[in-house]
């Protein structure tokens, strides 16, 4: 029994010693009211004369608590040999305790230090954005958020993924230096778990963003993390929440998994669009970026109590800085480009291309317009297109059958890979013929072997086999082939690539290839635009979708005519009177010099402008025939490129 009681006893103590630093500091101050008490009752029962002269027991114990606390102190007692002993012991108790307190606290101090390093302390934030993921998405996400919130006293990003906490804060420091008034707070955890969910306070959270991460499964983390938020007990108002899948089949598995609540977007069929749009109208890309980011101009409601009664195209001149491109209806609906003579009523907002939202204003006065330099509008005849395709990925199937939609009857595109793709596209399309050539990319010889000469567009795909840095340097030897080759050829095309990095498509800007397509950069950029307005969500669907209003880049000399000068005023008016909205335009000579490549959006509407051979309007139209600029050896010149009508 005894033996069981003390197996009992020292269960409990090893028990208490597990509970970590307060225990140990809790026990050391144990010992050391036990050591003060047995000291005090033996000088007090020994020492009688030694205890009167020293201020009887309370002064004995207050002597030993000193000696315990500071061994030093007893270098100056006096007394007999039997109060000068106790004394001794009890500082030499002291010189144990102390040492053992100063341990535990150093390794308590060093084991928080640790547990900070971690990342795994729980964030108090209010109104903060949140980041689920680790990715080279991140960066370009910080900067743009940091970018939206310099109007903000006072705003917080947090990131939280399965990475060391100052591995990602350094390199957060490296690429991003400056943050201004965004601080940007790192957590250590995997978001797949509910309980490091729960450290990055959830339900006060403003927006969050499921950003998917690297590798053959990053659909399957996505849909998880969803599922997780959406079956996630809120307290209060749920927060904005915005995710992306990389493939089109998981799409409608992670809406089912966000609920309704959410917003999942298709990275791969914006990526196939984007590609397929830009490869007949170079430039676009430009566009698309200047427009997704929060540096430059972006879309902004405007309320319309001031134009109500009056019609969309009256409206389109009636701003001083800024340029309508569609409407919100009172009950939520979103009209981009709507006809002309819609109203606009009190309660609807007037979608306004602008820097910023605080610089749009009506004008006092209509600007000038300058009806002469009008160019009438000119009909030109359907022409087929002919396209070569170099390279292959799992997008090449979708770039062939959404191109399928676009072209004319007897247009051709050419599949020129290394080996023949699976899939087979005969009586599957209605207007292309697909054809297949043996190619090596990065050899010269082979490209040469494919008679470029022949197709007026070309689109170099990246190859997902292989790592995506890799992919890109086999992507810019196979670029610097074509524009060499180009420069030799008397017949001209238009190269359009695709990159998977942002760094690398600055490298390649050597290549002089007409657009690229930097898939990862866009979806990071819609991803910010939606977590800040998800609002926006109607406007760039529409933006994407073949069957709504594009952005398109025509012929400044459907506009404007050839040699003569007036303004943006002008340019606006003539579009108005096909049907589209003008938002800006390309200036050919700049096409090569980044960061825009000649694009101006929402320039002034009164300052001259005088636009020639090879320049574009930024229009928004729905369906029409895209002029094509289709640089070359020797300068540039236009083909007008149909759109297939609509069913």
């Amino acid at each position: 029994m005894r033996a069981r009681l003390r197996d009992r006893l020292r269960y409990w103590f090893d028990g208490t010693m597990d509970r970590g630093t307060p225990a140990l500091i809790g026990w050391l101050g144990l010992a050391s009211v036990a050591l003060i008490a047995v000291v005090t009752v033996l000088v007090v029962v020994f020492t009688d004369s030694d205890t009167e002269k020293n201020g009887g027991w309370p002064g004995v114990a207050w002597m030993s608590l000193l000696r315990t606390l500071d061994p030093g102190t007893m270098g100056g007692d006096t007394g007999g040999p039997v109060f000068l002993g106790l004394m001794l012991t009890v500082t030499i108790g002291g010189i144990f305790i102390v040492s053992a307190l100063i341990g535990v606290l150093t390794t308590g101090l060093e084991t928080r230090i640790q547990e900070l390093r971690k990342g795994k302390s729980r964030l108090i934030e209010h109104g903060h954005t949140i980041v689920l993921g680790w990715s080279e998405q991140v960066f370009t996400v910080i900067a743009e958020l940091v970018e939206a919130n310099q109007s903000q006293r006072r705003s917080c990003v947090v990131i939280l993924a399965d990475r060391d906490k100052f591995a990602m804060e350094d390199e957060i420091r490296r690429r991003i230096p400056e943050t201004g008034r965004t601080r940007v707070i790192c957590r250590s955890g995997s978001p797949l778990q509910r309980a490091d969910l729960e450290l990055v306070s959830l339900d006060a959270a403003k927006s969050i963003m499921v950003l998917p991460p690297v590798g053959d499964d990053s659909d399957t983390d996505v849909i998880k993390v969803l599922l997780l938020l959406n079956s996630r007990r809120w307290k209060g108002a749920r927060p904005n929440i915005v995710a992306a899948v990389q493939n089109s089949p998981n799409l409608a598995a992670a809406r089912l998994a966000a609920g309704d609540d959410a917003l999942v977007i298709d990275a791969d069929d914006i990526a196939v669009r984007l590609i397929v749009q830009s490869h007949r109208q170079s430039g676009l890309s430009t566009v698309f970026d200047e427009l997704l980011s929060f540096v430059g101009n972006e879309f902004y409601p405007y309320a319309a109590t001031a134009l109500a009664g009056a019609t969309y195209g009256q409206a389109l001149n009636r701003f001083d800085l800024g340029i309508p491109v569609g409407l919100r209806r009172a009950d939520g609906e979103t009209l981009i480009n709507p006809p002309m003579g819609t109203v606009i009523g009190r309660d609807d907002q007037v979608l306004v291309v602008a820097e910023d939202d605080i610089l749009i204003r009506l004008a006092d006065t209509r600007p000038d317009i300058v009806v002469p330099a009008i160019a009438p509008p000119a009909d030109r005849p359907p022409v087929s297109d002919r396209t070569l395709v170099i390279g292959w990925n799992s997008r090449g199937a979708k770039i062939i059958r959404l191109l399928d939609r676009l072209v004319e009857p007897g247009s051709l595109i050419d599949i020129a890979a290394s080996r023949r793709p699976a899939d087979d596209f005969r009586d599957q399309l209605e207007n292309l013929t697909v054809g297949y050539k043996l190619c090596e990319p990065t050899l010269r010889p082979s490209l040469e072997s494919l008679g470029l000469d022949h197709y007026r567009h070309i689109i170099v795909l990246t190859d997902d086999d292989i790592a995506p840095e890799r992919s890109d340097d086999r992507t810019l030897v196979t670029l610097l082939h074509l524009r060499d080759i180009a420069l030799r050829s008397t017949h001209p095309y238009s190269i359009v690539t695709e990159m998977n990095s942002d760094a690398n498509r600055e490298i390649a800007q050597v290549t002089k290839a007409d657009d690229f397509i930097v898939s990862t950069k866009i979806i990071s950029l819609l991803l910010t635009q939606l977590t800040e307005d998800r609002d926006l969500h109607a406007v760039f669907t529409d933006l994407f979708d073949p069957e709504g209003s594009e952005i398109y880049l025509k012929s400044a000399t459907s506009y404007l005519t050839p040699g003569t000068t007036a303004n943006f005023a002008t340019v606006i008016e003539a579009a108005r009177q096909r049907g589209e909205t003008a938002i800006g335009y390309r200036l050919a000579r700049h096409s090569d010099e980044p960061p825009t490549y000649g694009v101006v959006l929402n320039p002034s509407k009164t300052a001259p402008l005088s636009l020639g051979e090879g320049d574009t309007i930024v229009v928004l139209a729905e369906d029409g025939r895209v002029t094509a600029n289709v640089p070359g050896p020797r300068g540039t010149y236009n083909k007008a490129t149909p759109r297939r009508p609509r069913p």
